[in-house]
């Protein structure tokens, strides 16, 4: 459960980072470039790559939609930490699984028990309930897309990686190199492009921004990993136990340290997650 609790921390620490960062003069594109640079290093240190093993037969097309999609995401998620918060934005990617489900049902045609139907209805009302603010500022009532966007976005990550998965022929680390290095790329164009068409300048402090959230994302990956592979005969364990850890600790801190504002009605909409995850677990350990 070590491993666990450290991907925990890792992932929870993310949106901590993105919060801080803005009270420097930073970079986020900058961060994100950086951050893939740390990425693959650590990528081909820890598990090295055989890229040999690549070919024609790859999943060329899933590699370059994750190249765009990881980079775009991810300043997404940094605006939706800057504009709404850790709590909703931590909980709306923790959320992304209810795109995975759907996606399973319709793409991979697997078999959705009513329970976890159930589970996935009562994860939709607590999505509503979590974003849900009476705005007194209008330039704030299209906050609520961030989030959404996040939502969408990291669903879609989730079934790129799958399809990846699926893929027997290539190691899955070998894999997540090579989407490294795609999202590298991608990021690094976007930063040449701000540097010359917005005048930006490169920045030390959004360097070590960068280095840091590297080091956090990696982690994030290296102990989830190490956690299914220490608890293989409890998939759903670690499954439940990270998103339960997410949203309860990203809650906590969010609340207590930041001291952001959440509603009654958005303390209802936390309660119907952490049920909804309970459901969706409950769901894959038990055939109703």
């Amino acid at each position: 459960m070590l491993f666990l609790l450290f991907s925990i921390l890792c992932s929870v620490s993310v949106g901590i980072l993105f919060k801080i960062a803005k009270r420097y003069p930073v970079s986020f594109q900058q961060i994100i470039n950086y951050n893939y640079v740390i990425a693959i290093l650590l990528c081909y240190s820890a598990y090295q790559p055989d890229i040999k093993v690549v070919n024609s037969n790859a999943p060329w097309i899933v590699y370059g939609a994750l190249s765009v999609l990881l980079p775009t995401v991810f300043l997404v998620l940094a605006a939706s930490v800057q504009h709404i918060g850790i709590v909703k934005t931590d909980i709306a990617q923790r959320f992304s699984l209810i795109i995975s489900i759907m996606a399973a049902f319709l793409v991979f045609h697997e078999t959705i028990s009513p329970i976890k139907w159930l589970g996935l209805a009562i994860g939709l009302i607590a999505i509503f309930l979590i974003l849900y603010r009476k705005e007194s500022n209008p330039n704030d009532q299209n906050n609520w897309k961030y989030p959404v966007v996040v939502l969408l976005g990291f669903g879609i990550i989730d079934i790129c990686f799958k399809l990846i998965a699926t893929h027997n022929e290539i190691p899955y680390t070998t894999s997540l190199f090579l989407v490294f290095c795609g999202a590298l790329v991608i990021a690094t164009v976007i930063t040449v492009f701000r540097l010359i068409s917005k005048k930006e300048k490169l920045n030390g402090v959004s360097l070590l921004f960068g280095v840091i959230l590297g080091l956090l994302n990696f982690g994030n990956i290296l102990f989830y990993l190490k956690a299914h592979k220490a608890l293989s005969d409890n998939p759903s364990t670690v499954f439940a136990s990270m998103n339960f850890g997410v949203i309860i600790l990203g809650t906590l801190i969010g609340i207590l340290v930041f001291k952001e504002k959440v509603s009654r009605l958005n303390y209802l909409g936390i309660f119907l997650a952490v049920l909804a995850i309970i459901v969706i677990t409950i769901s894959q350990l038990y055939t109703f």
